[in-house]
């Protein structure tokens, strides 16, 4: 098998090697020069987990919890199996479905006996480089993520003993397992990877435009920051507060988040397919969202300095929405 075949898009780390490889800063990995090698694999490790091309090929993994295929694959099937909701009606993948980058298209997600949660289901790609988790930012890893939405009486409505006496498994191994897994999601390889690493006819004319745009007068690095498009931080950009619809003046929170209406900035990895969008799902499209922005957020006594008003033309405005699209790329769950 020619690595043509296997990583041009991709590099495969087999599993039980450092996901970390140093690289020169004068000749970083791009794809153009690995699709013109002719290196032969004898086999292709059936325990690799392939990194897409974008993603930093160092992903933090906690030393009690190391990756294995076997995790993996337990992880995997945990994910789908609803005998971890007390009525056994949903499960993991229920809210998080790989067509929709592991969103589910919901403004917020409906769980055992028909409950309906707090707030959007968010996308789980690339979470193994997340340090902060949930909109509120209220989990410091994933191996403590995924244990809640199992307690969640609006989720899965679970105790952790009665969840693992459901499985035959133990908490933690539950929780180490679907960690696992979850660090197997992996969106890249998108026309924005292609287009930064060599191939400048993969992004078109209006979706450049858009990069500009994005890089430029619309200010969206200042937290869409890094392969992930996320700086894993709080933000208020004031999509909770409501106005007085009396006065004028004052108002208040509908989610306080993480305590002053400050959320979790999400990814922007295949953000066309996760609508609607934001914490509370309140707005419907990618125009939505930019026209939100444009207008400076929604002032507020404790909005963050970054949101103003961008104004940005109808054509600024489109283009950044083509843009966004572009970082639509190739999903991979699980092992090869």
């Amino acid at each position: 098998m020619s690595l043509r075949s296997v990583a041009v898009i991709a590099l495969v780390i087999p599993l039980g090697l450092d996901l970390y490889i140093t690289v020169s800063a004068d000749n970083p990995l791009t794809a153009a020069p690995l699709s013109a090698a002719t290196i032969e694999l004898e086999q292709r490790p059936s325990n690799a987990l392939v990194i897409p091309l974008g993603l930093d090929l160092y992903m933090p993994v906690p030393a009690d919890n190391p990756l294995t295929a076997e995790k993996i694959d337990l992880g995997q099937r945990l994910f789908n199996d609803r005998r971890l909701s007390r009525d056994g009606s949903i499960s993991c993948q229920s809210c998080h479905e790989p067509a929709r980058a592991f969103s589910d298209g919901r403004a917020a997600p409906v769980g055992v006996f028909g409950r309906t949660g707090n707030r959007n289901s968010p996308a789980l790609i690339n979470r193994g480089y997340g340090r902060t988790f949930f909109w509120d930012g209220r989990s410091p890893s994933l191996e403590d993520q995924v244990l809640k939405p199992i307690q969640d009486p609006r989720e899965m409505d679970l105790t952790l003993d009665q969840a693992a006496a459901r499985v035959g498994l133990d908490a933690v191994t539950i929780s180490r397992a679907l960690a696992s897994y979850v660090r197997s999601i992996l969106s890249g390889d998108s026309p924005y990877d292609r287009f930064v690493n060599g191939d400048r006819s993969a992004l078109s004319a209006d979706e450049q435009r858009g990069l500009q745009v994005f890089r430029g007068k619309g200010d969206c690095e200042v937290c869409h920051a890094g392969p992930t498009f996320s700086d894993e931080e709080l933000h208020n950009t004031g999509i909770a507060w409501r106005p007085s619809t009396r006065s004028g003046q004052g108002g208040a929170l509908a989610d306080r988040g993480a305590g002053q209406g400050n959320f979790k900035t999400p990814t922007l990895r295949e953000v066309a397919r996760t609508a609607p969008y934001m914490h509370d799902g309140s707005l419907q499209t990618l125009e939505g969202v930019v026209d939100f922005y444009d207008r400076g957020g929604r002032p507020n006594p404790n909005i963050d300095p970054e949101p103003h008003p961008l104004r940005l033309s109808v054509e600024e405005k489109q283009a950044l929405v083509a843009f966004l699209k572009s970082l639509s790329g190739t999903i991979r769950e699980g092992r090869p």
